[in-house]
């Protein structure tokens, strides 16, 4: 942020002074701002336009927004100075000058405000004042997930290495996100009519040098997996080269024999620098089981730039663990998977999400479980006290993992049951969530909600599992099996409960998801839904009472570091998607049931 223009703003509101006052000078401001201070400079200039009596919000953002498609670059910051002191406001400083270190206003990440310019248009997505911290930080931080609770282990055991609060939220996503893909379609749970598998796609958001990268290490806890399928596919290649050249060797009898097949290229691991439709042939050739695991998302938004259709509907349908199909140009031969058991892990910087996302209303965004995480604002000493090697402990810990996993095959399919009690609290706590998203943000977070659901079925699968391998009380035969069976100990389904404490531990995750979730919306360009939801605003209405006053709205907002403007025009956006009533009274608001 300009830290002249700033103070120059504080000036003139201290002055109550109106430094624009013909439309000539209303359009110089408005480029000298947008030229010096790109996009971070709006809200500077809606402040200095407000004093006069022709100001009108929604034309001066779109002013705005013009001055910065258009740009005049002849003129500049000192302009403001200079209408400023025609209009007899004091300037207690000297004005230092400004030179914009953004020569662009579409800088990603500089501000993360709900409305922004379509600069092809030069037109609104969305009036608004509420330009939010500087990068993409909210106001206030964002909620922790479960703080203290006791996992299951391995889960448990990931936890350790955390070294904060955000680290372990970071490594309990990740690691859930991890084990379930190592599940892949071993269990399962009936939700809506249909199987849902722990297949999650997991997207952490960090300003730069965030300490993100201890995902990594999660990676290296599922290499040991990974690493013997791959051992099998070089294994089946070498024995498809000898085959080939005993077939090569055949000369005339070739016509005899059948061409040896070659062997598909399977892997756990799915690299994400590729095309869209090589990660779409690694897929199916792993029978759609595996897990994209990245902690850089431009790795894969740059590797399928020219592929980019076949991204967004691959992780679409795996989410719903759809088939997969397409037709190999090489001999036109045709590939597919009956369904897919793909999970994903991302990380990657504010700015690297659109790119990947391009708005709240593609389809993907409401599939993502999110994460933001804050910067870090002190130094944090990184010289190990104990010396561990945290790599080499968590592939130790992941071939501990396999040797489970690969017991856990032979049991056949394990079904996630929930009980009544657990069912009913499931329901009204997604009800009540639905429609608080419904009261703030209309139907933006809609799908989002319903996505969450199913996810964080998923986590209970993963962690309803793990805790039956400390309590085996939890894994019973599925019903049905004949005694016989049961005798020989030839079972070929179970019933998989969660315990009580697991279940609600899980059901208060959804919430802080739901906010981060919101948070990366705020700074995502809008499409064609303009009424932005903001996590601090969706927090602020949750948290007052079906009825209230603008006097409580406004002291709650100052509780919450929020700024006086932003929190009123808050107020009368959430009027005017209908998200709030007014009341009998002036200024008595009310939320729709």
């Amino acid at each position: 942020m300009n830290n002249d223009l700033s103070k120059l703003v504080e000036a003139v509101r201290a002055a109550h002074a109106d430094i624009a006052p013909t439309y000539a000078e209303y359009v110089q401001l408005a480029f000298a701002i947008a030229t010096d201070c790109g996009e971070a400079g709006r809200s500077d200039f809606i402040s200095l336009c407000e004093p006069s009596p022709k100001f009108n919000a929604l034309h001066a953002n779109k002013l705005f927004s013009n001055a910065l498609r258009t740009g005049k670059h002849d003129v500049h910051l000192g302009t403001a100075f200079h209408l400023a002191k025609l209009a007899g406001v004091e300037i207690g400083f000297k004005f230092q000058g400004f030179t914009n270190p953004f020569s662009s206003h579409t800088h990603a990440g500089t501000y993360n405000t709900a409305g922004t310019a379509d600069p092809a248009s030069g037109h609104e997505s969305g009036e608004d004042d509420t330009s939010l911290h500087s990068g993409s930080e909210p106001y206030t931080s964002l909620p922790q997930l479960v703080p203290g609770y006791s996992w299951p282990s391995p889960l448990r055991d990931i936890l350790g290495f955390a070294d904060n609060a955000e680290q372990r939220d970071i490594l309990l996503l990740t690691g859930l996100t991890a084990l379930g893909a190592t599940l892949g379609k071993m269990v399962r749970c009936l939700y809506g009519m249909h199987w849902i598998y722990p297949c999650i796609q997991l997207f952490v958001i960090a300003p730069p040098a965030s300490g993100k990268g201890i995902m990594a290490w999660l990676r290296k806890f599922i290499e040991p997996i990974h690493q013997e399928i791959r051992q099998r596919v070089d294994q089946a290649m070498k024995q498809y080269r000898q085959d080939m050249a005993a077939y090569n060797a055949l000369g005339k009898d070739k016509g005899n024999k059948e061409i040896p097949l070659m062997p598909k290229n399977s892997m756990f691991i799915i690299s994400g620098n590729n095309t869209g439709t090589g990660i779409l042939q690694n897929i199916i050739d792993s029978d759609g089981t595996g897990i994209i695991f990245e902690t850089e998302a431009d790795t894969i938004t740059t590797a399928i730039g020219g592929d980019y259709g076949h991204w967004s509907d691959t992780l679409r349908n795996a989410f719903d663990h759809a088939g997969l199909s397409f037709n190999r140009r090489t001999n036109n031969e045709y590939c597919e998977c009956d369904a897919t058991f793909l999970a994903m892990v991302l990380s990657g910087t504010p700015g690297q999400v659109a790119p990947l996302i391009p708005s709240g209303e593609n389809g993907l965004f409401s599939r993502e479980v999110f994460y933001y995480k804050s910067q870090i604002l002190k130094w944090i000493d990184q010289f190990s006290i104990d010396e561990v090697d945290a790599e080499k402990e968590f592939h130790r810990m992941g071939c501990e993992w396999k040797a489970t996993i690969d017991e856990l095959k032979s049991r056949g399919t394990i079904t996630l049951r929930l009980d009544e009690g657990q069912q009913t609290a499931f329901n009204d706590s997604f009800a009540r969530l639905f429609l608080r998203a419904r009261q703030s943000t209309g139907q933006e977070m809609n799908s989002s909600v319903v996505r969450l659901a199913i996810n964080l079925v998923r986590f209970m699968e993963v962690v309803a599992l793990l805790r039956a391998l400390e309590l085996p009380g939890l894994l019973l035969p599925a019903p049905g099996i004949h005694k016989d069976n049961l005798k020989d100990k030839i079972i070929g389904g179970w019933e998989l409960h969660i315990t009580d404490e697991d279940f609600a531990a899980l059901l208060t995750i959804a919430e802080p998801l739901y906010l981060h979730a919101i948070h990366i919306l705020s700074f995502l360009p809008a499409g064609e839904i303009t009424s932005r939801g903001l996590s601090e605003k969706d927090q602020l209405l949750s948290c007052m009472p079906d009825e209230f006053t603008s006097a409580q709205w406004m002291e709650a907002a100052e509780h919450a570091n929020i700024p006086k403007n932003t929190a009123k025009t808050w107020l009368r956006r959430l009027c005017d998607a209908g998200s709030l009533l007014h009341g009998k009274q002036k200024g008595i608001y009310v939320k729709p049931i």
